[in-house]
């Protein structure tokens, strides 16, 4: 049991939302008490999590004055100061209230747009006081069903001019946070923009210089198995472009609407992926949770939820490492991956002695196709011996 026992130094995340989650969905009614955003920091920080993340709304209501606005933060520090935990995340509700029915920064209304855009120079105020690292937007409304009511071109240009604003305004306040768009393929609106990893990286490259340099993406395992992606190949373009600020951890059965469930309950063996491409290339960023315990559970049940996902993780880690070290997998991958090492790097940078080098090559497709044996069946059973702990 203690070898799985989260600490702070594992640098473990959950969002309040998660913990404050009352079990009702589109069918059916609450099924447990509500949670106070300060007693979710306060339970996240008795079961080693390092930081928590938060909307807004999980700690201020919608029309909340000043003077609660002060209290609730004042709360929330003297909570962060007696137990060590810290703020990871910050975010705005955009998607709740009835205001955003038809989109936040994509709405047709101007006076909705200036709201959103109010609502979330607030709460990046509210993250910054609470040390924040990363500011995240996921455009839950930020779509459509009907494709006639909303112009899709002018929608990104509205979406990436809020962007701008409000980066600018982080930067203007010496706010040392970076922001994040979280992808999202649909639900709750019929279709989403900025659907998968290679959206948001692209419309990245689209904002002003200062304020793109500290924008990334941080991909969530159920959005990209709703979309039935792969969350390895996923995560891993956003990590080789540089702009993988954090991850949203959890699980997902493909093609369904989003369930939220804990990390690993679905697919050990691609949670054992993402932990290993994790691990292998050393991110450092935080590891959040964003799932839900099953609206069967009790209070009782949720911080089961919340230390379950945690030491699955770190299990997953002691598997990389038996996998990583294992001599008959590395033969095996040696064998797969060897070569004519002189190659490589060839058409890495373009020039006219590469052009000629390449011209001159003797390449027979019919023999390259032949020349070696490509056993993955062996390689992927291999792996599953040493996933179950057999080998």
């Amino acid at each position: 049991m203690s070898a799985y026992q989260p600490s702070p130094r594992d640098k473990f995340a959950f969002g309040l939302w998660c913990v404050m989650n009352i079990g009702r969905d589109p069918f059916g009614d609450a099924t447990r008490r509500a949670v106070s955003g300060v007693r979710a920091i306060r339970g996240l920080a008795e079961r080693g999590v390092w930081g928590f993340e938060f909307h807004d709304n999980d700690l201020v209501p919608i029309g909340a004055t000043a003077a609660q606005v002060r209290k609730v933060m004042r709360d929330v520090r003297r909570a962060m100061d007696q137990t060590g935990i810290c703020c990871a995340t910050g975010t705005t509700n955009l998607f709740y209230h009835p205001v955003f029915k038809d989109g936040a920064f994509t709405s047709n209304d101007p006076q909705v747009r200036a709201y959103a855009v109010q609502k979330v120079m607030r709460t990046m105020d509210m993250a910054a006081e609470l040390g924040a690292q990363t500011f995240v937007f996921w455009g839950g409304r930020e779509g459509a069903e009907v494709d006639l009511s909303k112009d899709p071109v002018e929608a990104l240009k509205r979406f990436r001019e809020a962007l701008n604003f409000l980066g600018h305004y982080a930067r203007r306040n010496r706010y040392g946070m970076t922001l994040s768009i979280e992808p999202k393929p649909n639900e709750p609106r019929g279709d989403t923009f900025f659907p998968t990893v290679g959206n948001a990286l692209a419309f990245i490259e689209t904002l002003d210089p200062p304020v793109a340099k500290r924008t990334g993406v941080n991909p969530e395992v159920a959005h990209i198995k709703m979309a039935g992606l792969n969350p390895y190949h996923e995560y891993a373009q956003a990590l080789e472009a540089g702009k993988l600020v954090e991850l949203h951890l959890n699980d997902q059965k493909p093609l369904r609407y989003d369930q939220d469930l804990a990390f690993g309950s679905v697919s050990l063996k691609e949670a054992f992926f993402l932990v290993k491409l994790l691990t292998d290339y050393r991110f450092k960023g935080p590891k959040a949770f964003d799932a839900h315990a099953y609206r069967s559970e009790d209070m009782e049940g949720v911080w089961a939820f919340v230390e379950r996902n945690m030491r699955l993780y770190k299990m997953l880690e002691e598997r990389v490492a038996v996998v990583n070290a294992d001599r008959q997998l590395k033969q095996m991958l040696a064998e797969v991956c060897e070569g004519d090492a002189s190659l490589d790097g060839l058409y890495a940078k373009y020039s006219p002695a590469a052009v000629k080098r390449i011209r001159s090559l003797r390449l027979d497709p019919n023999k390259l196709a032949n020349q070696r044996r490509l056993p993955y069946e062996a390689l992927d059973q291999r792996l599953n011996e040493l996933l179950l702990g057999i080998a």
